[in-house]
């Protein structure tokens, strides 16, 4: 393959901001990485960050949704996970107590994913987990 040549394949699904909706993400993302290395940890990402989305943002709201993309090429898996907004603040990798309930699933995310990168918009944020294929000692990773 050429350097230049990119051959990544782009999913996308929107998702109602129900609870239930969580469910039929992970089966989504699931059903398209069958096969792969990568497929349990990206479940679980997209399990946490569409949970988050639904509780913390106006995803969760009467006529929220929150959307997914996942993208895959040779060098990444990228699971992407996009708000309706409705908060002040972006969102971030908490240290919460032993007895705190919430607060751990954007560090569960960190510590899967070998890249995080949260965007902001006027209408809400995407919170992105990148997975390498190629994560040696010179590697080439996107």
């Amino acid at each position: 393959m050429h350097e230049y040549t990119s051959t990544a394949r782009v999913w996308g699904l929107t998702c109602p901001g129900f609870p239930e909706e969580v469910s039929r993400a992970r089966r989504w993302t699931r059903d398209i990485l069958r096969g792969s290395p990568f497929a349990e940890d990206a479940e679980l990402i997209v399990s946490e960050l569409s949970a988050n989305a639904i509780l913390h943002t106006a995803s969760g709201h009467e006529s929220g949704s929150f959307h997914l993309a996942l993208a895959v090429s040779s060098q990444v898996v990228a699971v992407s996970v996009t708000d309706d907004g409705g908060t002040g603040t972006a969102p971030k990798v908490e240290q919460p107590d032993q007895e705190a309930v919430h607060g751990r699933g954007l560090g569960m995310v960190s510590a899967l994913a070998h890249r995080v990168v949260v965007h902001d918009s006027q209408v809400g944020h995407t919170v992105t987990a990148e997975l390498f294929t190629d994560t040696r000692p010179g590697g080439h990773t996107c």
